[in-house]
């Protein structure tokens, strides 16, 4: 997929176009990527016009705009007469002050988490509120840097007296699948591609044994996607040459957070005193100037 950055693109749009680029057909890749290098001309193309430039069939591109949450063609194209967003990602490169770099990444990820917040879909975020409320025990299971968000989420619910459970390990994984979780408790599953076999075999393993799986995840086509009862997705697509983005785990760390708070406040008094009791338990180890601060230490 190649943008060409003189193009105004709806951003909304663009987001969408880079989480479902990985798992469309050749021929749906040929409408985007055509998409992308003529985006100015697209307002005043017709369908067929479109669809012959692109390589592809007129269905494909209805099929395409219906998967980026349009109507039909048209709708697209309207959206695209209106775009005036451009890009916001800032590419690090090798020339960079130390201080640019650090703007890049603060800009990057700030930029990370305002996609992530737009395009959380507001039915499966309530569904999911609900599944961990209505939920006797929770896991909270991930690979490598996505591991650390679930120990992080592991630890709040804990704090708070929830049964919950947590691993690293795929076999472990399994184990608790079988001998900890019931029909009705739920499996949370951390992955930005969703293409981590052990995480998705545990989710196919969740689903066997009626555990709700809710799967955390940057690719809504993926294979953990496809896989789950309940998908929030995040929105992180800025890359740079040395691999990982913090800001992928950022934007994971705060829906984790956002679903803990929510848990918190709609449960009953007793979860908060356990709160307190848990806040008082760890002041033992914090220094008296820092022990009086309150509950969120």
């Amino acid at each position: 997929m190649k943008l060409n950055r003189d193009n105004r693109i709806p951003h909304r749009c663009l987001i969408k176009i880079k989480g479902i680029y990985p798992s469309l057909k050749s021929a749906e890749k040929r409408a985007v990527d055509s998409l992308l290098s003529a985006a100015q001309s697209l307002p005043q193309a017709g369908i067929v016009e479109f669809a012959s430039r692109a390589g592809c069939s007129e269905a494909t591109l209805v099929r395409l705009a219906r998967k980026l949450g349009y109507a039909g063609f048209a709708d697209l194209k309207a959206d695209f007469a209106h775009a005036e967003a451009p890009v916001p990602y800032r590419d690090i490169d090798l020339r960079d002050a130390p201080e640019a770099v650090i703007k890049k990444i603060f800009s990057n990820s700030i930029q990370a988490l305002s996609d992530t917040l737009d395009i959380i879909d507001p039915g499966q975020y309530r569904r999911a509120v609900e599944a961990l409320i209505g939920a006797k025990r929770l896991a909270f299971f991930g690979l490598g840097n996505a591991a650390v968000v679930a120990q992080d989420a592991y630890q709040k619910f804990l704090r708070i007296g929830v049964p919950c459970h947590t691993a690293e390990d795929p076999d472990l994984q399994l184990i608790i699948l079988d001998s900890q979780l019931a029909r009705g408790d739920v499996m949370i599953a951390i992955s930005y591609t969703g293409e981590s076999r052990p995480i998705i075999a545990a989710a196919r393993q969740a689903r066997r044994r009626g555990v709700v799986v809710l799967a955390l995840t940057n690719f809504p086509l993926s294979t953990l996607a496809k896989q789950a009862d309940l998908v929030l997705l995040t929105a992180v697509f800025q890359a740079h040459m040395y691999g990982e983005v913090a800001s992928k785990r950022l934007a994971e760390l705060c829906v984790l957070e956002s679903l803990y708070v929510n848990y918190l406040l709609r449960k009953n008094a007793q979860t908060r005193e356990i709160l307190r009791a848990s806040n008082r338990a760890v002041s033992l180890n914090k220094t008296a100037n820092y022990a009086g601060l309150g509950e969120y230490r």
